[in-house]
Parts: structure tokens; C-alpha cells; sequence
């Protein structure tokens, strides 16, 4: 029997990630972070359009033998965590076998996190931090703490994946969805520009626009009941 053909494209496109986090790994080993993460980039906009596709032509009631919900898994585990986390200890944050320890810790915890049958809410929040390190540490690099601040931030961020609060998903959520899409769009605009710039290196007012939608995405789980 013949598989059906867009099943097959959606399930590559999403398998498409791996190879994008594949290159995103080679340059982070080499410490080319704006290549890094403009390959990440790449890759997010391949996990932001695969699910829509998917859920589109229903590819989950084809004949195919792959479990597009593993292949995503899978994928995102790379770009969202391996791949971020080798960033974080070549980036000279904090010393060496801290942060390889560091490292090991987050990844373990992001591994317990991807596994929980209860990562999403009902309105499709994410329950607990949604193990993001790739943006996490976007800011740790565009920012520069000192080494106190960001072993804290690692550590409050990798807590907080198993503690009860929620974090959106801002391209599924419906509440404040228009003003969460907005926010996203300056997020993204500002991200790119930081990273043409080398990171660090941003215009101030580019910081200033990733602090500010930041803060926005942190603050917005208390107006979660209210239209």
C-alpha cells in the first residue's frame, strides 16, 4: 500500500531539525554563537510550521509507521536542549567543570521533562518551565551576567520545570493570544537583530526589546484567567 505522500513530506520536514540542530551543535563546539543560533533559528521555524501541517492533513490517522509526536520529541530535545547546552559551556560563563556539571544536571532534568505526559495544560500551557534553554541562554550570552547570576538562573530555571506554575505557548494559547503573537514578532525581530550584531555586542535598544517581551512572557501566567 502507498504511504501517503504528505505524511511523508511533514515527517521530513520535522527530521529536517535534526540535521539544522546538527549544524547548530558543530558551530556551538566552535564557539560561533551567532552561527549557532541562526541555524536554531532555522530550526524553530521548522518546529513553529511542522505541527500545523500535521495537524492539517491529520498525519497521526495515516498509515505511517513514525510517531510524528517521538520524531518532534526527539528533535526538539536536540535544539532545545543538547544543543543550547553545549553553547552554555563554550561560552566562558561560569568555569569549566562547573559548568560542565551544570550542564549535566540540566540535562538530565530536561530529560525527566520531555518525558512527563503532563507538560501541557489543558488550555495548552506549559506546566512548569518548558525547557527552552535555547532561549534561556540567548539571553545569558546577548547579556553577559556574572557567574553567580547565571549558575542562579540555570539552576531557578531547572527547579522550575518541576514546580506547578505555567509559561505559554505562544503560537497555541487563545488568551491574549493577538497581543502574545505581537510580542513574539518584536521578540523575534529584535533576537534576529542581536544576533547580526554578535550577541553581546546588540544595540542597547535591541537589549532593551528582549528584556521587555521577556518580562511580558514571565508576568503573563498571572492574567491566565482573565480575558
Amino acid at each position: 500500500m502507498a504511504l501517503p505522500l504528505p505524511g511523508l513530506l511533514i515527517h521530513g520536514l520535522t527530521a529536517s531539525g535534526a540535521a539544522l540542530g546538527l549544524a547548530a551543535l558543530f558551530a556551538a563546539a566552535e564557539e560561533h554563537f551567532p552561527i549557532m543560533f541562526a541555524w536554531l533559528g532555522a530550526a524553530l521555524f521548522v518546529d513553529a510550521v511542522d505541527g500545523s501541517l500535521a495537524r492539517r492533513y491529520k498525519i497521526d490517522e495515516s498509515a505511517l509507521p513514525i510517531d510524528g509526536v517521538i520524531l518532534d520529541l526527539v528533535v526538539d530535545f536536540l535544539t532545545y536542549v543538547v544543543v543550547p547546552l553545549v553553547a552554555f559551556w563554550r561560552s566562558g560563563l561560569l568555569p569549566a567543570p562547573l559548568s560542565v556539571f551544570l550542564c549535566c544536571i540540566v540535562g538530565a532534568a530536561s530529560a525527566l521533562y520531555f518525558a512527563d505526559r503532563r507538560m501541557k495544560t489543558h488550555d495548552l500551557w506549559f506546566r512548569g518551565f518548558p525547557a527552552i534553554w535555547n532561549v534561556l541562554i540567548f539571553y545569558l550570552l546577548v547579556l553577559r551576567p556574572g557567574p553567580l547570576v547565571a549558575a542562579a538562573t540555570m539552576i531557578i530555571a531547572a527547579a522550575l520545570m518541576f514546580v506547578p506554575v505555567v509559561f505559554v505557548h505562544p503560537l497555541r494559547v487563545l488568551r491574549w493570544r493577538s497581543v502574545t503573537l505581537t510580542a513574539t514578532g518584536a521578540w523575534t525581530a529584535a533576537a534576529v537583530a542581536a544576533v547580526d550584531q554578535g550577541l553581546s555586542e546588540a544595540d542597547f535598544s535591541i537589549k532593551t526589546v528582549l528584556v521587555g517581551v521577556g518580562f511580558y512572557f514571565l508576568i503573563l501566567p498571572l492574567f491566565r484567567k482573565f480575558s
